[in-house]
């Protein structure tokens, strides 16, 4: 095969509030099943082993590395690497924190959600991050967001700008803004000249619904692979020689002119 061609998966899949050894094996079977299919390189959603249990969230960051230790395991034992975001418990506070778990068993320095959901009350519930964090990896340059972060492209744009060649995005966003998922995407792949992956929650939490629709995006801005609202794994192969031809043939990066940004 091309040494610059990546196969990608999302699991897009309804997460169990506080049910860490049931999402835990869920995502095992899916990613398992991904792997043996070919796939190099597997997105999960944001929190996506405990949920947003609140109540329940500092004895669950608790569990994060025995969760984190299993995904170790697999990620040698499949050849996959694993990305997605988890409660990270530091000294008095939570954050939600992105890892990439490497086809070697190597993990990574974690990426701390910079912006928090504050109409949720997110922001009372997390400690921020405060750092934009891109991955060197097995599969090359991983630079990683978390939901609302997508919408903030300054951060997308760090990304890009240190190196990354893909962006990694895992969420929970809700249906009744699934336009604005969809759209930021997009964008934030058409303008950084990047592929973009978005793995998003379905299901429900109370009176959240997700919107599923997990997808990845080119450089150009073409969506490879789409989920709908239900459970669902998708794949896409990424050839990251198309970022290389994509800036050439549009040179935006190049053509930047930064001393009219303040």
């Amino acid at each position: 095969m091309k040494k610059n061609l990546i196969t990608a998966g999302i699991v897009q899949f309804d997460i169990q509030l506080g049910d860490v050894h049931g999402n835990l094996t869920r995502v095992t079977k899916q990613i398992s099943r991904l792997a043996e299919k070919g796939v190099e390189l597997v997105l999960l959603p944001e929190m996506w082993s405990t949920g947003f249990a609140y109540d329940q969230l500092r004895e669950l960051a608790d569990m994060t590395p025995d969760v984190l230790a299993a995904l170790v395991r697999l990620a040698k034992a499949m050849n996959v690497a694993i990305i997605g975001s988890v409660p990270e418990k530091g000294r008095g506070v939570v954050y939600n924190t992105a890892y990439v778990v490497d086809r070697d068993g190597t993990v990574s320095t974690g990426y701390r959600k910079v912006h928090l959901f504050s109409p949720t009350g997110e922001d009372r519930r997390f400690k921020g991050g405060r750092q934009a964090v891109v991955v060197s990896t097995t599969l090359g340059p991983i630079g990683l967001m978390i939901c609302y972060d997508l919408r903030f492209p300054e951060l997308c744009r760090a990304l890009c700008l240190r190196g990354a060649k893909i962006v990694a995005v895992p969420a929970q966003w809700p249906t009744p803004r699934i336009a604005h998922w969809k759209v930021l995407l997009k964008a934030r792949a058409i303008e950084n000249q990047l592929f973009i992956l978005g793995a998003n929650r379905c299901g429900r939490d109370s009176s959240i619904v997700y919107g599923g629709h997990s997808r990845i995006v080119s450089p150009w801005g073409e969506v490879l692979s789409r989920a709908g609202k239900g459970p669902a794994s998708l794949t896409a192969v990424l050839d990251l020689d198309t970022i290389e031809k994509v800036r050439n043939q549009m040179p935006c990066l190049r053509d930047r002119v930064t001393e009219a940004y303040g």
